[in-house]
């Protein structure tokens, strides 16, 4: 048994030193390669430089454009009313068509009217046969003082005989005049009879398009009634609203001398874009600024008119008022790919003479198109880069391929602000 254990102990021990062997070798092995790596490693140089496309700021003339969101309107809009009370017992037009100034919508049951007025006519014919009565009276009178006045004369009558034939006669003329205002009494009656009689036939007061009828035929209607309404669209007006500053900015130039927008049928010509993006190929003008700013809204409404030939505007549509605000002269324009915002501030990538990237804060103002108008933070000939900017840092080497300038657009910069 000794011997047993010694030799379990001597292999125990054997296995230690094999194990204590194979760590030295592979200690041994990753020291060499270290040193083989140390050897290998050479000192880093700087990195490359960023291939980058820079666009040339240059000064340029634009016209700057501002865009309002607007109503549409008839020119002109009517609520057709009645001006006699009745039953409404004809619809004279087809609703949603033109009609013209006098022409007949609605009839009302021209009965009671028509009585009314044979009932004033009658009076007149009365009054007239009174005006008859009175005047022969009166030349009974006039004879009775003719012939008594020489008589009187003469004592050949008692004085106070043509006393009373004078006094007759006055009596008489007082009478024949009361009987002419009768008589004119009488026919304005007729006249008014004749208006009520008219008002059954319920006529358009403007030329126009005519929407539906909101009473049927067999309704009582009144002077309160709406029966339907008539719009003039020919031309349209477009409601816009704009703020208290922008309004003020307006007046401002318009005292400068750089166009005065404001100014019923001013010359500077409106362009309306419809809904569905199109451009209507008519121009506008403005109609009329309202005499106070909302004050609630802060904001002032403006009504701008357009021809409408054909009708095709209507009440009701929306569409974007746009309009040259300010010709600005030598303004510098940078593409909206090359802006970023980093809290609050508009940011962009420059390439310096330096070869390298520098970050500059601009001031932007109006947006035309895909490009912005810079009122600071850069000036004339700088190279705004364009693509890339997610990879660039500040004072990063870069390599600037030049793209042709930033040029002005056909847009507008809307007033509600970017």
């Amino acid at each position: 048994m000794n011997e047993q254990h010694k030799h379990a102990a001597a292999t125990i021990v054997l296995n230690r030193v094999k194990c204590a062997c194979t760590v030295s070798v592979l200690l041994l092995s990753a020291g060499m390669f270290s040193g083989c790596d140390k050897k290998a490693a050479a000192p880093a140089g700087p990195p490359p430089a960023m291939p980058v496309t820079v666009v040339e700021v240059q000064p340029t003339d634009v016209a700057l454009t501002n865009e309002w969101v607007g109503t549409l309107d008839g020119f002109v809009n009517a609520q057709i009313q009645p001006q006699a009370n009745g039953y409404l017992i004809k619809q004279d037009y087809k609703e949603g068509s033109q009609v013209s100034k006098g022409q007949v919508l609605f009839e009302i049951d021209p009965r009671p009217f028509q009585a009314a007025l044979d009932q004033a006519r009658g009076q007149l014919e009365q009054a007239k046969g009174q005006v008859q009565q009175a005047q022969a009276q009166l030349g009974l009178a006039q004879i009775n003082v003719n012939r008594d006045t020489p008589l009187a004369k003469a004592r050949a009558i008692a004085q106070s005989q043509l006393d009373n034939d004078t006094q007759q006669f006055a009596q008489y003329e007082a009478n024949v005049k009361s009987a002419q205002a009768s008589v004119d009494a009488a026919a304005a009656a007729v006249a008014t009879a004749k208006l009520n009689l008219g008002f059954t036939q319920v006529r358009s007061l403007i030329t126009g398009v005519a929407g539906q009828a909101t009473t049927q035929v067999g309704s009582l209607v009144n002077a309160q009634t709406v029966l339907t309404s008539v719009s003039q669209l020919n031309p349209i007006k477009a409601y816009f609203s704009i703020g208290d500053s922008e309004y003020l900015s307006l007046i401002k130039d318009a005292r400068e001398g750089k166009g005065d927008l404001l100014k019923s049928a001013a010359a500077v010509p409106l362009t309306l874009t419809l809904s569905n993006g199109e451009e209507f190929p008519q121009k506008g003008h403005i109609a009329f600024v309202d005499r106070q700013i909302n004050a609630q809204t802060g904001a002032i409404r403006i009504a701008a008119a357009f021809p409408n030939p054909g009708n095709i505007l209507r009440p009701g549509q929306f569409g974007r008022v746009k309009a040259a605000t300010e010709m600005r002269h030598g303004a510098l324009l940078i593409p909206q790919v090359a802006i970023q915002e980093l809290q609050g501030l508009q940011q962009v990538y420059v390439a310096g003479s330096d070869g390298k990237a520098h970050l500059a804060t601009v001031e932007l103002g109006q947006q035309l198109g895909t490009n912005w108008v810079v009122n600071g933070g850069i000036s004339a000939g700088a190279l705004v880069i364009v693509d890339n900017l997610q990879k660039l840092r500040e004072g990063a080497p870069v390599s600037p391929h030049r793209s042709p300038a930033a040029a002005p657009t056909d847009a507008s910069n809307d007033s509600a602000g970017r």
